[in-house]
């Protein structure tokens, strides 16, 4: 019964292990969208985009209105103060509580940088040493306040954010983009070591076969004894290479698995792509699309503007300066909370203007300084975006021209892939009739792996130079549209 027991026991442990263990076959596509979906890398540029979308949104929310209510519950006082009474200092005790409540609505005008607002409090006072209770409200006050000659931020403002925030949005859209481009990289990293492996696998079976058969004629005097030490030697690399290859491929699944938050617990296993798009990209084409979407180019922009900015404000704030304040309402007070809007007491006009100026007199020129260096700045980073846009174009036409010879390259790789194959597959058979020698079999030997691998990386630069034109012109030249994202979901 015991035995029984510990045999169902080893059984179950290798059911659950089996069971924890998950195999995938993954395509090229298919781990691009996972990499999208759910890789480090992706959740990183969500997040990041989402603190750029509420920044944008906290930006227009400042030029809507705001309505805000405040006040205090307890002000509470007691205390001895001196005050003047009949031309002498006396003794004042104090036992008051005060409690107020404020209700404001202000709007920032962006054409001016001014601020209109309208106010309503009321304040209750109880007088403990009186026993007296009394309301005093302004129901209504209106006014602006309004700088003029000074330096409008909000104006800019207006001008710039919504620029970053497309800006921004370019940023994500490229940043998935190079995330799918580390996909690919890393897709054919594994790829690359499967392969290796396989070939590992394969050379080792050859190797360790025709060493065998080595022996046999030399045995019986076929084949001389150094041609045996060379396919023995043969045999004692690939058994090596085999289990360095081993070593790689358990490497890159653990870095691709990394890469797309899978566990331990995941097996990966890839498909090699057997087709290509059959696309040839028009340089104007990229280019127009590149000078529309990229965010570079926005960025340069916002880098003109925020310069002219700077300027504006150097000279605004050497300049004379005028601040305008104005403010109306109405002042009453009661004896009753009830009676506070309707019949109050006494009710008096409550008006406020005030005009202040500024008017540098003597500043030793450092008003004039920071204007010319402003306008230094501006310039130099205007030669800079010249400079930029003229690289720009030229990285746009170099990536068409590698893209473009990417084709051919693929193709001549597969061909070469295929007679190598084929060629080894040759040689191995007169090598076993004894047509040839060991020397010609281990030529047709390593220029078979060669081919292999060197089809395998044809593969990779082209989609390698295919995503990297897909991420800087944001646009998708297999199905002729641009490259969108659905932003509504990213800010949910």
């Amino acid at each position: 019964m015991n035995r029984i027991k510990i045999f169902l026991f080893f059984i179950a442990i290798s059911v659950n292990i089996s069971a924890q263990e998950t195999k995938m076959l993954l395509t090229l596509d298919e781990v691009i969208n996972l990499a999208k979906e759910q890789s480090y890398d992706a959740l990183i540029a969500k997040h990041s985009f989402r603190g750029s979308y509420w920044q944008y949104r906290s930006f227009k929310a400042s030029y809507l209105p705001a309505l805000s209510l405040s006040g205090t519950a307890v002000g509470f006082d007691n205390s001895i103060s001196q005050e003047w009474q009949d031309g002498e200092q006396v003794l004042v005790e104090h036992n008051t509580n005060q409690s107020n409540l404020n209700l404001s609505l202000n709007q920032n005008i962006g054409l001016t940088g001014g601020r209109i607002f309208m106010q309503s409090n009321l304040m209750q006072v109880d007088n403990f040493e009186s026993s007296l209770r009394y309301f005093t409200s302004s129901p209504v006050t209106i006014g602006f306040s309004q700088p003029l000659f000074g330096f409008n931020q909000l104006k800019w403002d207006r001008k710039i954010e919504p620029v970053k925030y497309e800006e921004a949005r370019k940023q994500y859209v490229e940043t998935m983009e190079q995330v799918s481009l580390k996909a690919v990289n890393n897709f054919f990293d594994l790829i690359l070591a499967q392969i290796n492996y396989v070939i590992a696998e394969n050379n080792f079976d050859n190797a360790d076969t025709l060493y065998h058969i080595a022996q046999g004629r030399f045995n019986i005097g076929t084949i001389a004894q150094n041609e045996l030490l060379q396919m023995e030697l043969s045999f004692l690399n690939a058994k090596s290479e085999l289990r360095q290859s081993k070593l790689n491929l358990e490497i890159s699944e653990f870095r691709l698995r990394s890469f797309l938050g899978f566990n331990e617990s995941v097996k990966i296993e890839l498909v090699v792509p057997t087709d290509k798009p059959d696309l040839e990209i028009d340089y104007s084409v990229a280019l127009r699309e590149a000078l529309k979407n990229n965010s570079e180019i926005l960025s340069y922009d916002r880098q003109m503007i925020q310069a002219e900015r700077d300027v504006a404000r150097a000279k605004a704030e050497r300049g004379f300066k005028l601040d305008l304040f104005a403010q109306y309402g109405l002042n009453t007070s009661a004896n009753e909370a009830n009676n506070i809007y309707t019949n109050p007491d006494n009710s008096l006009n409550s008006t406020q203007l005030n005009v202040g100026f500024a008017i540098p007199i003597l500043d030793w020129g450092q008003g004039t300084g920071r204007v010319k260096m402003a306008q230094s700045k501006q310039e130099v980073i205007a030669t800079s975006v010249r400079q930029n846009k003229i690289d720009f174009e030229q990285d746009v036409y170099l990536k068409v021209k590698q893209f473009n010879i990417q084709g051919e390259q693929l193709l001549n790789a597969q061909k070469a892939d295929t007679i190598a194959q084929y060629r080894y597959e040759v040689s191995k058979q007169r090598f076993l009739i004894g047509k040839i020698d060991v020397l010609e079999l281990n030529v047709a030997f390593t220029e078979k792996d060669q081919k292999r691998r060197a089809y395998v990386s044809a593969l990779r630069n082209y989609y390698s130079y295919y995503f990297n034109i897909r991420k800087i012109t944001l646009f998708d030249f297999i199905n002729n549209k641009p490259i969108l994202s659905d932003i509504e979901s990213l800010t949910e």
